[in-house]
């Protein structure tokens, strides 16, 4: 292709020295930091080249040292040591060698990378101590000084990772300093890495390098931005004798040039297409899907594991190593809005405690789901059946389960670059996995807002009545906001102490009709809440989780704790929990306009909950 052109130059003019063309300079040309350093292009590039010549979140800068830094949100700087471009890796670590400084605001969510993760090494929720004396158990305290030996700042007493899910009175932290909670590959942790593997998952510019071009970033107004494909660089007009050779002319005489040189070009594009395809299957991204694939993935419907308003859920299988379940959406309106909204809201989120959106598929009429399938179904099952009455599930899972939702929770309201209200948390919602752990599914409902709005306008109630809270039917009660999810989370909680719903009438005792106002008032005069309970260890669980869930559903918002002090008060101590206010008096300053109304909603959700 070089020597055609070269040719032409020549051909064209003799008089002009055709070097010219290269001469003009390309601002977006492949760079490097140092001879050893890695090679910058498309997507990536250099802070002082023009914008087009990368994506927006793929900025890089050269140190005085010769060093690449990957600029990350929250002012993060890594060091890159090498890239990918055919894979879509990129391996970074601290340019000082100390990536605990900069950890805690490391916030992926905000950015196009997330962490590369295989079937040996996955992702998981680590608690880092700061412990003046070694810890012996290996089994819990997994020491970290490899990777922080040289952190200056750090003090010089070992440091530890604990897995998040071990409770603090499983611990000996008696001489350790808690330092921050982190969601970190396991290879970082047990191999005592100072670097990290990142992804890009979105293969930007499609096929474009396959076809020999090259992409840059189209000028757009549009809010997303937009990639456009070009072969080779720009070039100055050539002037010869009065007439101006452009862009234009040149263009033309490349496409024609490459058509002889790629006589077999649908062939190749057709099997870049294949790999493409099973990329998208193998890297678990919301992928879009015919009819027919979903036909062939449920095996033409074969298993269905559920069904409701929304419509059916079948089992399916993407390959031999990964099963999905596929909600198939009725055709109303209101799936159709609900469709839009959770395809747009699970695109950005990825947590261990929120299910994945695996891939959707939207044909005329036809519009479908994709999860990952998670084989122990949802909580519901576990603490509205027989098996409660079996203790399959044990009051430390029970526990383990609650912080792991709350978890969750807390990830949709702090951890993406915008707040996800979720609005429909119930026992339904929650899917456990192989090793129950629960995943948050179900984004129909969700809200997105920014994280600097104290309040959320909503023209309509949405939830599930018995778990939504008083300010989303009455806004006497208070504004909406992210606290709305904190009361549907206690009364879960409350639920999964129970063992049934809060609300049942075929219980002997008629005090006992309304559970969480019964258990409040044993709690408050002192008598023990013997509920499913063989163990004292077991009391201890079952009293904590009832009093966390007491601090989440009082009435009003502002008395409510965050999701984040949810989670300390759930690993803490017990002792540290104390009772709440009664849930079920107000005491605000406008007391005489909601009294009427106190009443008529608990009766409300009590009917919504007998039917």
């Amino acid at each position: 292709m070089v020597e055609l052109l070269y040719f032409f130059c020549l051909l064209f003019v003799s008089s002009i020295n055709c070097a010219e063309i290269g001469a003009s300079k390309d601002e977006c040309m492949v760079s490097r930091c140092s001879d050893q350093g890695p090679a910058i292009r498309f997507p990536f590039r250099l802070k002082d080249q023009p914008e087009n010549c990368g994506y927006p979140g793929f900025e890089l800068s050269c140190t005085e040292t010769n060093q690449t830094i990957l600029d990350m949100p929250s002012s993060v700087k890594l060091s890159v040591k090498n890239i990918n471009y055919k894979s879509r890796e990129i391996v970074v670590e601290d340019p000082n060698n100390c990536h605990q400084s900069q950890l805690q605001n490391l916030r992926l969510s905000a950015s196009p990378f997330h962490f590369k993760l295989n079937h040996s090494y996955e992702l998981q929720d680590f608690t880092f101590f700061n412990c003046s004396a070694n810890r012996s158990d290996s089994s819990y305290f997994v020491s970290s000084k490899s990777f922080s030996k040289s952190c200056s700042f750090l003090p010089c007493n070992p440091l530890y990772a604990v897995y998040s899910s071990i409770s603090l009175t499983d611990l000996d932290v008696s001489s350790c300093r808690r330092i921050y909670n982190l969601s970190l590959p396991s290879y970082y942790i047990y191999k005592g890495e100072n670097r990290l593997y990142l992804k890009w998952e979105e293969s930007i510019c499609g096929n474009c390098e396959a076809e020999g071009k090259k992409c840059r970033l189209k000028k757009s107004n549009g809010k997303k931005p937009e990639t456009e494909c070009i072969t080779g660089a720009l070039i100055k007009p050539l002037i010869v004798t009065g007439v101006i050779v452009g862009f234009p002319l040149l263009m033309s005489i490349i496409i024609a040039l490459y058509k002889v040189y790629d006589s077999n070009k649908m062939g190749r594009e057709y099997k870049i297409r294949i790999e493409k395809f099973l990329e998208d299957y193998r890297a678990l991204k919301p992928s879009r899907y015919t009819y027919i694939d979903i036909k062939k993935i449920t095996n033409q419907f074969k298993d269905k594991l559920g069904e409701g308003g929304y419509g059916i859920v079948y089992k399916g299988k993407l390959s031999n190593e990964v099963l999905v379940a596929v909600k198939i959406l009725n055709n109303s309106k209101e799936n159709g809005e609900e469709f839009i909204n959770e395809v747009e809201t699970m695109g950005r989120i990825h947590h261990v405690n929120v299910v994945r959106l695996v891939g959707f598929c939207a044909e005329g009429s036809k519009r479908a789901l994709i999860y990952e399938f998670q084989p122990n179904e949802s909580l519901e099952k576990f603490i509205f059946s027989e098996a409660v009455k079996n203790h399959s599930l044990g009051w430390k899972k029970l526990q383990d389960i609650a912080v792991g939702i709350a978890k969750g929770i807390e990830y949709l309201h702090q951890g993406c670059d915008q707040r996800i209200l979720h609005f429909d948390i119930k026992p339904h919602n929650i899917l456990l996995d192989h090793n129950f752990n629960p995943k948050i599914s179900d984004f129909g409902l969700a809200k997105v807002c920014s994280k600097e709005e104290s309040r959320v306008s909503m023209t309509m109630a949405r939830g599930t009545m018995g778990y939504i809270a008083p300010e989303v039917l009455s806004r006497n009660f208070g504004s909406v906001s992210y606290k709305s999810d904190v009361y549907s989370f206690g009364m879960l909680l409350l639920e999964m102490v129970g063992g049934r719903k809060n609300i049942d009438v075929s219980v002997e005792n008629a005090s006992q009709v309304y559970f969480p106002e019964w258990v409040y008032n044993h709690l408050n005069q002192g008598e023990e809440i013997h509920i499913r309970i063989e163990e004292e260890r077991d009391f201890e669980i079952a009293k904590k989780l009832t009093i966390v869930g007491l601090w989440c559903i009082q009435w009003c918002p502002i008395n409510r704790p965050s999701m984040k002090d949810v989670i300390q008060m759930l690993e803490g101590e017990r002792n540290n929990v104390t009772i709440p206010p009664n849930p079920f008096a107000f005491t605000g300053p406008t007391r005489t306009n909601i009294k009427s109304l106190e009443r008529p909603l608990q009766e409300l959700t009590a009917i919504s909950e007998l039917e």
